[in-house]
């Protein structure tokens, strides 16, 4: 039963150029903003947003939010850019473009899409705090990876949303972990089909480990610290209620899971890591993803 099952997932994942906006909006931005800041051309940001006239409307309705500070009316995508700066924009492109790409009539689907995004959304902020608390040198790459990391579940719901029912039943009322329940239902978790998915967008090799590898940082051939930082992000959004919407029943020691000393080995100052501060710091997030996504989720058409 197994092996027929994946069998089939080899044959549907074949035919994922189902999945909307892939390439033409999202792969050249996703490309583009994978460079650090202080490389990106407003102008360049400005087309690429531009392509799709339903991207540029959503970026416009996000930078109007007063949620976001906004005082006086945005009326284009440059001053859009302008007025929230590239790493704000560049926050609200690729959560609007990457929104775009969940099924909205799979049948009887659990997971609602404010769910999901409020774990990629939470995972890429905690990310970013993260790598700035331990000196990590890219932390605009760890915002990516952390809002990235996920995409094999949009391939789950999009090739076989009624097989994928099952695993989410098992995962609630079980209390575990998607990828547990995934591996022992199905045989193979969101980490595998991802990793197809981000090889067809041609993501970079270190953003293809995480999204492969980011439930088992060691089996990482390389960039093993990106790989880890995502995952105890994600581990960290999954312990404090900004999961796949329930509580996994497991304890925690991040001092001790597996990712931590590969993280130690690239970033001497996570030993000194106030871990309690952190995690207390942590509601603030939560507070700012929920704002968030309440936006994304009124925005879109």
């Amino acid at each position: 039963m197994r092996e027929s099952l994946q069998d089939e997932m080899r044959k549907r994942m074949a035919r994922l150029d189902r999945m909307p906006t892939i390439p033409a909006v999202l792969a050249p931005l996703l490309r583009y903003l994978e460079q650090p800041l202080d490389r990106l051309e407003t102008q360049q940001v400005v087309d690429l947003i531009s392509i799709d006239k339903s991207l540029a409307g959503q970026c416009l309705q996000m930078a109007n939010s007063p949620i976001l500070g906004r005082c006086h009316d945005v009326e284009n995508v440059r001053d859009a850019v302008v007025a929230l700066g590239l790493e704000r924009m560049r926050d609200i492109a690729l959560s609007c473009s990457l929104l775009t790409l969940l099924p909205q009539n799979a049948p009887n689907c659990d997971i609602e899409p404010v769910v999901f995004w409020e774990h990629s959304l939470g995972c890429a902020l905690v990310c970013r705090e993260f790598a700035r608390k331990i000196g990590f040198a890219d932390q605009g790459k760890a915002y990516l990876a952390g809002l990235l990391h996920d995409i094999g579940i949009i391939a789950h719901l999009w090739v076989f949303p009624r097989e994928y029912q099952a695993v989410l039943r098992s995962a609630r009322t079980e209390h575990i972990a998607l990828d547990e329940a995934e591996q022992r239902i199905l045989g193979f978790t969101h980490c595998a089909t991802g990793e197809i998915v981000a090889e067809r967008w041609q993501l970079t090799p270190d953003l293809v480990a995480v999204i492969a590898c980011h439930h088992h940082p060691a089996n990482a051939a390389a960039h093993r610290d990106l790989v880890a930082l995502v995952n105890l992000s994600d581990l960290l959004c999954r312990m404090w209620g900004l999961g796949h919407g329930y509580l996994e029943q497991r304890q925690v020691n991040f001092v001790e899971e597996p990712a931590f000393f590969l993280l130690l080995e690239e970033c001497p100052s996570l030993r000194a890591l106030d871990w309690e501060r952190f995690t207390f710091e942590l509601e603030a997030y939560m507070e700012e993803v929920h704002h968030l996504v309440g936006v994304f989720d009124r925005v879109q058409p």
